[in-house]
């Protein structure tokens, strides 16, 4: 599943081809995603500027003044940027068709994803309650620490609660608290504030090293499978159980946490 620094590298490399783009048309082919995709989508879209592509935890966000359409990836998705001549492929289900020619289309094989619409001012269900975004100014390690006091639950599902801070995924919760030295299953309100202000560092130098990393792949968005590609070749931890830790030599453990897979080193990591 896209985790946050995809959806990131998503936004940025469709937003150029987006933004200050007048909508022509609206075609969908198949509505039934998670949510169905409301009928109105087309009519509402045609004739707007997307003023802005904006990302709100794992949302797309595509402003017009009409409102915004809500893109989720879920699963399988991604979006592309392609000639408005060029034949859909079979899991091609919605495109998005540009004053000019160009076309911006949603391919998602499971279908897991949702294309929602939002009018003037109106938020969603699926975005209340969220916590702040861990690149913004509103997330730090005193955060963490007010909010783990008294919480038995494993550091590592405390900081991927997104009703805590957002976009914290199973990859990078194992790669930030690696970094920053904790055990992912030590009990969140346990951990000192010290501790959560090195942890917090380490998630956003993660994250932004990983949407960084990313930013290689722009080009796919154009003509491309609009995948951007994972930075597994920096992995510290994920899906390197077994195999010898890059500081100590010791070989990593796997447990599972929140049905979660999750590998540390007992030596690196208290």
């Amino acid at each position: 599943m896209p985790e946050l620094p995809e959806v990131e590298t998503t936004r940025r490399g469709v937003e150029p081809y987006s933004a200050g783009q007048t909508i022509k048309r609206v075609i969908v082919r198949n509505p039934s995603l998670r949510w169905p995709v409301p009928a109105s989508l087309p009519r509402k879209l045609r004739g707007q500027q997307v003023t802005a592509v904006e990302r709100r935890a794992k949302y797309l966000l595509f402003r017009t003044a009409a409102g915004s359409m809500m893109i989720h990836l879920g699963m399988s998705g991604s979006l592309r940027v392609v000639d408005a001549r060029e034949p859909p492929g079979k899991h091609d289900h919605i495109d998005i068709v540009f004053e000019g020619g160009r076309c911006l289309r949603y391919n998602d094989p499971r279908r897991f994803g949702c294309c929602l619409w939002l009018g003037p001012g109106e938020s969603h269900d699926l975005l209340e309650g969220l916590g702040p975004e861990p690149l913004g100014p509103d997330f730090d390690g005193d955060l963490l620490f007010r909010r783990s006091r008294g919480r038995k639950v494993p550091v590592k599902q405390f900081v991927m609660d997104g009703k805590v801070v957002v976009g914290v995924g199973n990859i990078y919760a194992n790669e930030a608290l690696f970094q920053a030295g904790i055990r992912p299953d030590r009990p969140a309100g346990r951990i000192s504030r010290a501790r959560y202000e090195r942890l917090a560092e380490e998630i956003k130098r993660v994250l932004t090293f990983a949407i960084n990393q990313g930013g290689t792949t722009l080009r796919d968005f154009v003509g491309g499978d609009g995948k951007p590609g994972y930075f597994a070749q920096q992995l510290f931890v994920y899906g390197r159980e077994g195999e010898p830790c890059k500081r100590c030599q010791r070989m990593l453990k796997k447990s599972t946490l929140g049905q979660r897979t999750t590998v540390y080193c007992v030596a690196c990591q208290r």
